[in-house]
């Protein structure tokens, strides 16, 4: 059984986005895991039919899933930060994105999915995968017995 309600797909190779990542993981619902990871690429591909490139919030309690700009303000909530922050942080996830992208050197822009989407049933299948996956704050995987 997976122990999040929550799931963060974001770039794993991105030193900006790994730390914003382990922060998140001081919220005990909120698991992480890389877009890397072949089952967070599963689950992209059962929700989507696409694996885009993109940070994403999967909420299976509340049968909702962020991407990108959706994402980033969903998260900037969840961590307490005001609502302007999160406003200032939706506003400007692309120009973000490529900073980011650039100083790290990633060579590749997120891909154009900003929306909450409903968890699709391919999505809700291939999630206690995903969960199961991702990472508590202590770094082990988020599986319960």
């Amino acid at each position: 059984m997976a122990r999040f309600g929550s799931v963060l797909i974001y770039d794993g190779e991105c030193p900006y986005c790994s730390v914003a990542a382990r922060a998140l993981r001081e919220l005990d619902e909120v698991g992480a895991i890389s877009w890397y990871d072949d089952r967070a690429q599963s689950f992209l591909d059962a929700q989507f039919g696409d694996t885009p490139f993109a940070m994403v919030l999967v909420d299976a309690d509340e049968g909702r899933v962020h991407a990108g700009r959706a994402a980033a303000e969903e998260l900037a909530g969840r961590a307490g930060m005001p609502g302007i922050v999160g406003s200032l942080v939706r506003d400007n996830y692309e120009r973000i994105a490529t900073a980011v992208g650039l100083a790290s050197g990633r060579g590749r822009d997120p891909d154009d999915y900003h929306e909450t989407y409903p968890l699709s049933e391919g999505g809700r299948d291939a999630f206690d995968a995903l969960a199961g996956a991702a990472e508590r704050r202590d770094g082990s995987s988020g599986t319960i017995a």
